[in-house]
């Protein structure tokens, strides 16, 4: 009996030893978790929740590689719980049923929680997320859903409203660096036992490289480690070993709108940096050029507008010169729009005097055209040109109205100045 337990524990202790070191360094409390403070901080809400055991359902979503499982699972680890694991991709309603009768069972049978934990959350079904609804409910089972994509895209409202919603962040390049000087010293999950030196550069590359993922980022030491394993890691082992992670970037989703939104802004903002910074992640990405030029064209309007009427006219000749050309060239067309709109003196006048004119129509403000603006009356039409100045005072409304209001930004102070004279100088 002796033999057949030390025989097991050998064969446990090899199989932990031939998983993934990202596998085997997932950290098992608190304490060992890296990131996150802003929903982890002392007083925080799921701190709270988590030191007072009394976490119900939750939904974490970001981005792949920050922790979300592993919290999850630490979770379970503090209140006590039994753990269900589900990976949406490849479960179906029968091993959803199973895990919540296996939930049910212990709680009526002497009150154990259980924590079903369900990888890519978003992709179960309608039919199979109301499934969990009574047994969420009722409190046979706490669901722990850990998805990538946006939870109020992807996950009915019901649930949502009975669970707590927690987004993650990918890591700091400084929580990088711990985890993998961590990783580097354990031995007894880590690399400890090989006496791998990780230098501060090299962890700090490797930090990089990852853009916030710890998995990506354990697997490049691994990997490093693995073709060194009794001497240093240096940036020049890390450098051949490792590839850049690959932005996040789904063109349908979360990080399409936030990307874009993230450009118009910049542009908007004055910030040329920061714009050709999104309009490089969107073009190493696989955006669509054409998506992109319409987006100057209509910042330019929107924003610019009348204070440099040039940047219109240059965002209009990127959309036709992106078409004509493509990728790669297109994205130095891009660049060069972009920067414009940028760098531009800014006003949205034309922009709210439109607002302005439609929420006008909108409460009944609409009236009829002046007579002498019509076929029929066009012998009391005064024509501009006959007179000094080329403006001539005449109705082209019905009513006395304001909705364009010139900045005095640009080529727009020109036009305040100019509409100004002409009120103050033109024929009655």
């Amino acid at each position: 009996m002796k033999d057949l337990f030390e025989k097991n524990a050998y064969m446990r202790a090899r199989f932990f030893k031939e998983r993934p070191l990202a596998w085997r360094m997932r950290p098992r409390s608190l304490d060992e978790f890296a990131g996150q403070g802003h929903i982890l901080s002392s007083g925080s809400q799921l701190r709270t929740m988590i030191e007072a055991g009394k976490v119900f359902s939750v939904i974490f979503h970001g981005p792949p590689g920050c922790g979300k499982t592993a919290l999850a699972s630490i979770i379970a680890s503090v209140i006590n719980a039994e753990v269900e694991k589900l990976n949406a991709v490849s479960s179906g309603v029968r091993e959803l049923r199973q895990a919540v009768l296996k939930g049910q069972n212990r709680m009526n049978s002497n009150g154990t929680k259980t924590l079903l934990i369900v990888d890519e959350f978003h992709r179960f079904s309608r039919v199979q997320q109301e499934a969990l609804l009574p047994d969420v409910e009722e409190g046979n089972i706490s669901l722990a859903g850990i998805t990538t994509e946006n939870p109020y895209y992807f996950i009915v409202g019901p649930l949502l409203s009975r669970a707590s919603v927690f987004e993650f962040k990918p890591l700091d390049r400084k929580d990088i660096v711990k985890i993998l000087e961590y990783a580097v010293k354990d031995k007894e999950r880590g690399l400890g036992r090989k006496s791998s030196c990780l230098e501060k550069q090299a962890a700090e590359l490797i930090a990089r490289k990852s853009a916030g993922d710890a998995r990506y980022a354990l697997n490049i030491l691994e990997t490093a480690s693995a073709s060194n394993p009794s001497g240093t890691i240096d940036c020049k082992t890390v450098e051949l070993l490792s590839s850049d992670k690959k932005l996040i970037y789904d063109r349908t989703g979360d990080q399409h709108y936030d990307t874009i939104s993230a450009f118009i802004k910049s542009m908007r903002g004055s910030d040329p940096d920061a714009a050709v910074y999104y309009l490089a992640k969107m073009i190493s990405s696989g955006e669509d050029e054409r998506f992109i030029a319409r987006r100057i064209a209509i910042c330019a309007s929107e924003d610019v507008g009348n204070a440099d009427p040039q940047a219109l006219l240059i965002a209009s000749a990127a959309l036709d010169s992106v078409e004509k050309v493509g990728f790669p060239e297109a994205g130095i067309i891009l660049a060069q729009a972009a920067v414009y709109i940028a760098t531009a003196p800014k006003s949205n006048a034309s922009y709210m005097a439109l607002n302005r004119a439609s929420k006008d129509i909108e409460k009944g403000g609409s009236f009829s055209v002046p007579g002498h603006l019509t076929k029929r009356g066009a012998d009391r039409y005064l024509y501009p040109h006959d007179f000094r100045y080329g403006h001539v005072r005449q109705k082209y409304m019905s009513e006395d109205k304001n909705f364009y209001s010139p900045s005095n930004r640009g080529h727009e102070k020109y036009i305040r100045r100019y509409m100004k004279f002409i009120k103050e100088n033109s024929e009655k």
